[in-house]
């Protein structure tokens, strides 16, 4: 039911504003949160749960599995009332309709021996692109950055079971599930924060290198803030080709965060380093980011040669389960020995009214 429903709600295009945001008046945040702007921002990068508050605009998160519990169901739908101007009366039409048509699932990609690692890729980003994005302001998979790969990989899996609409930051660990098995491709994430409109917006993408080119694979709102193809020589030119498409948007780029490359073993406890570099881009001049991009670089050639500690038995990959359906996964905090911030502390910048009549570019 949920997935015939989603699927109307895209066709009939429930909550997608022609790429504009609607701002409520009112509206539920996620938690209370004491302290500036700025403090907010960074306790929410820290905790890893960076789309929680996408512009200023909340939404939530399915902490219930699946199949998604009646009080999740309710609240989506309330939700959508509240984010979308005509959303009451949308939401009654469509959950009042009798001739729900049904939505094809989409078949995870598979290759011929022959197949080339571009196409490999452009497949993987045909598959992502085909789940659509989620408009429904409620996130179904729950991602939490501190989990070890492996639990994150059985949340992939259950992406590909369940076959529902996703946001950027689900397609990273989708792209990693279906990247582990293409060698020669290594693996980063690659996330920004930009600025319109006095507001912050958060965006993750799956940067991936091989063959001395680097690439990207994700999912966003806007067609230029997702795919790469391997096209780009150095970390320096994939990163200006996202600011571009930021630009083209009038949004402002402020900061570029660069994690290590993924371990290929989808039973590893390891966890994904998310933020080995920060850089604040409005800090550095060109050749500066330029050095930072070309050092982060040779770090993730050095972790090749690393030896990763090894896979858990079969019996503990067994008992640690998917995170939906089991215990919790053990949660490790990150160091941040290694993370390598740019220029001083921001100074919080004055936030201005929204532009456009309250609507806000999302990106």
């Amino acid at each position: 039911m949920i997935r015939v429903v989603l699927g109307l709600c895209k066709s009939s295009g429930l909550l997608e504003i022609c790429g504009l945001c609607w701002l409520p008046g009112g509206g539920v945040m996620l938690r209370a949160t004491v302290g500036s702007v700025e403090e907010r921002d960074e306790e929410q990068e820290d905790e890893g749960e960076e789309e929680l508050r996408d512009g200023g605009v909340p939404f939530y998160i399915n902490r219930g599995g699946f199949p998604v519990d009646e009080e999740t169901w309710e609240r989506m739908w309330r939700h959508v009332a509240r984010i979308h101007p005509n959303g009451e009366d949308l939401g009654k039409e469509i959950r009042g309709a009798t001739d729900l048509p049904k939505i094809p699932i989409p078949s995870v990609p598979t290759y011929q021996p022959t197949t080339t690692i571009p196409q490999r890729l452009e497949a993987i980003q045909k598959y992502i692109r085909e789940l659509q994005y989620n408009h429904t302001g409620t996130q179904f998979f729950e991602i939490k950055k501190s989990r070890p790969l492996t639990a994150l990989m059985d949340i992939a899996k259950e992406m590909t079971r369940e076959a529902l609409p996703i946001k950027c930051l689900e397609a990273v660990i989708l792209g990693i599930y279906l990247t582990n098995n293409i060698p020669g491709v290594e693996r980063f994430p690659l996330s920004f924060k930009s600025q319109f409109s006095g507001n912050h917006f958060y965006h993750i993408v799956l940067g991936v290198h091989s063959g001395g080119r680097f690439g990207a694979l994700g999912m966003s709102r806007r067609e230029d803030l997702m795919f790469k193809p391997l096209d780009f020589r150095t970390l320096m030119d994939l990163v200006q080709e996202f600011d571009g498409a930021y630009r083209g948007y009038r949004h402002t780029l402020r900061k570029v965060k660069i994690g290590q490359y993924v371990s290929h073993d989808p039973h590893s406890v390891e966890q994904i380093e998310w933020k080995h570099s920060i850089l604040d881009v409005d800090k550095l001049t060109k050749e500066e980011l330029r050095k930072e991009l070309d050092r982060h670089t040779r770090d993730m050639r050095l972790k090749i040669g690393k030896p990763v500690p090894p896979s858990p038995t079969k019996d503990r990959r067994n008992s640690m389960g998917s995170p939906h359906r089991g215990p919790s996964s053990p949660i490790r905090r990150l160091s941040r020995v290694e993370r390598r911030p740019s220029g001083e502390k921001k100074v919080l910048e004055p936030k201005s009214s929204a532009d456009l009549n309250g609507y806000q570019i999302r990106v």
